[in-house]
């Protein structure tokens, strides 16, 4: 009952097509009982008039119409029913898929550290679709059916009939309008289909590529992409559901037709003493009062358990809160900052008991270069991530510009920072799609300003697009000194104060790392930036370099101050960076 709530919550906002849609669907069910009571007048005027000659032959044809115009009632109050509850069902599941995916957009690092995407995308995509299947076959359908079955149940009991007939009419007409419905169905499906996979295309690569959406705090960016999609496939769904509530009626008033036809000339049989009364009574009853329901009711059991079962994972999902970044109720919109970063006394984990970081204690000024070196797994990525609240520390404060980044709107706070990471992630669009991601309002000229200063205008014009060439998924079509670029003239279309290059030349080659190095520097200029170092030319030029050995900073100077020292960073640049200098 909770899970069913819930559901109906969502069907609430719609409760006027709801109402009529069960209006619908009781005229239709009453019409379908109905019909039996007109079936019977007809039997007893059969019965009552096989001497009357023409006057009984008249009454014949005038109830045999008006079994068609009860049929042809009954056919409208079921598109109404099927299109009307079509209607509020897709409205629901749309707006039950755009609060998942929202949800999932605030939720931090951890929860996908925690998760695997395939797993996240099947609770959007096949749950959801489960779920829809609950509020029609569960509420929606069992309601329906009982209500026939249960009056077409008293109507036999009323009658003393035993069913004991199976029929199975096969009409021309009817397969050839079900031909021509199902390949306007089948065309309608296949865009369902195409509409699905364009919302698993946009789940899979802002769910993988997470961290640049918000980074670039693109959230609210790529969640109207996702409605998009998400209302083409509402749409597309919608046409279908029309289709099929169409087709069902159409087949079903043929057939009418054809039963009546049928029981005319039955009748006249009867008149002729060529056919008992019992057989058409019990052809009837058995059609309309007991098969179709009684079918339904039994397939809807499993339908419903697997429903349910996926509305606990959907609503499971939206449920979760400790995952959730929290921003403070007077939080304040962060404008443009000098750029000074403090930490203090920060400790933060993954998971309890497992201490990432120790009491670090760092500063660094506006405009200064913070190196950040260290064995694999010493915490570099960990910290830096905390700057742009990715995560929030165990304990501890970390300070912009003198102030808590607690108190910032997210937003705001992230607008401030660029991140340039080992691993580029780009987008399946264009080159300037991705380049102008870092500023959505830029310009043709700024984008070429900021391409020509990643060192990547030569390459881009190169192709014959241009600006406008695809780059493939994840940028596949792009060499990984040519992704890095673009990666760059993002961040420095974005403008940030505050910087992190995460190993941004650790994966390339040499004559890629030099072009990528100078861009670098460029992007480095007049901003505070910490550098998760790999390569020793960044190294050489920090203002100060932070050395981490499992979570807690060790030592921290320029270079020429650590090598005096030899310690920790002395042995490390004799190990991992006098081979690269002399190089």
């Amino acid at each position: 009952m909770p899970l069913f709530k819930r559901m109906f919550k969502y069907l609430l906002p719609y409760k006027g097509r709801l109402i009529a849609g069960i209006t619908s669907m009781l005229f239709h069910s009453f019409f379908t009982i109905f019909f039996i009571r007109v079936f019977q007048d007809l039997i007893e005027t059969i019965i009552q008039s096989i001497n009357s000659g023409q006057e009984g032959l008249q009454s014949l044809n005038l109830i045999a119409l008006s079994m068609i115009i009860v049929y042809f009632l009954k056919g409208i109050a079921y598109y109404g029913q099927e299109y009307l509850v079509s209607y509020v069902t897709q409205k629901a599941i749309r707006d039950i898929r755009g609060d998942l995916y929202a949800h999932l957009q605030s939720l931090s690092l951890s929860y996908y550290n925690k998760n695997k995407t395939g797993e996240i995308i099947s609770r959007v995509t096949n749950d959801v679709e489960k779920l829809q299947q609950a509020i029609v076959n569960g509420v929606v359908g069992i309601f329906y059916q009982l209500v026939t079955m249960i009056g077409g149940i008293a109507y036999l009991l009323y009658l003393n009939v035993r069913l004991t007939l199976l029929l199975i009419v096969m009409l021309p007409l009817m397969a050839y309008i079900l031909g021509k419905f199902n390949r306007k169905i089948r065309m309608v499906s296949k865009r369902v289909q195409v509409k699905i996979a364009d919302i698993s295309d946009v789940l899979q690569e802002t769910i993988s590529a997470i961290r640049v959406v918000k980074s670039f705090g693109r959230e609210e960016h790529e969640y109207q992409r996702f409605s998009l999609e998400n209302e083409d496939n509402y749409r597309a769904k919608l046409k279908t559901a029309q289709y099929g509530a169409i087709l069902s009626p159409i087949i079903e008033f043929i057939a009418a037709i054809a039963f009546t036809i049928i029981l005319w000339y039955g009748g006249y049989e009867v008149f002729r003493g060529r056919m008992e009364p019992a057989a058409l009574i019990a052809y009837f009853t058995l059609l309309l009062a007991i098969t179709a329901p009684l079918r339904s009711l039994t397939r809807l059991s499993s339908t419903i358990q697997q429903a349910l079962a996926a509305s606990e994972r959907i609503f499971e999902t939206m449920d979760i809160s400790n995952y959730i970044i929290e921003e403070k109720a007077d939080a304040i919109r962060l404008e443009r900052v000098k750029g000074r970063v403090e930490f203090a006394q920060v400790f933060f984990s993954y998971k309890k008991g497992e201490t990432i970081l120790k009491n670090i204690n760092l500063t660094a000024s506006p405009g200064e270069i913070v190196a950040l070196v260290g064995s694999s797994g010493a915490g570099k990525t960990t910290l830096v991530d905390l700057i742009p609240r990715f995560y929030d520390p165990d304990s501890g404060s970390i300070y912009l510009d003198g102030k808590d980044i607690k108190g910032f709107f997210l937003a705001s706070l992230r607008q401030q920072i660029g991140i340039v990471p080992q691993e580029t992630i780009l987008f399946g669009g264009t080159i300037r799609d991705n380049i102008a991601y870092g500023n959505l309002a830029a310009t043709e000229e700024e984008i070429i300003a900021a391409a020509k200063a990643a060192n990547a205008h030569l390459f881009v014009t190169g192709f014959k697009d241009g600006y406008s060439t695809i780059v493939g998924e994840r940028g596949v079509g792009l060499s990984g000194g040519q992704k890095q670029r673009i990666a760059i003239a993002r961040a420095l279309l974005k403008d940030p104060r505050i910087l992190i290059l995460d190993e941004a030349t650790s994966a390339l080659d040499a004559e890629s790392e030099a072009l990528v190095q100078e861009a670098l520097e460029r992007l480095m200029k007049d901003r505070t930036t910490f550098v998760i170092a790999h390569r020793l030319t960044t190294i050489l030029n920090a203002d100060k370099i932070v050395v981490l050995s499992r979570g807690t900073i060790v030592e921290q100077g320029t270079h020429a101050e650590l090598i005096d020292r030899k310690g920790i960073y002395y042995n490390l640049y004799q190990g991992q960076f006098k081979e690269d200098e002399g190089v």
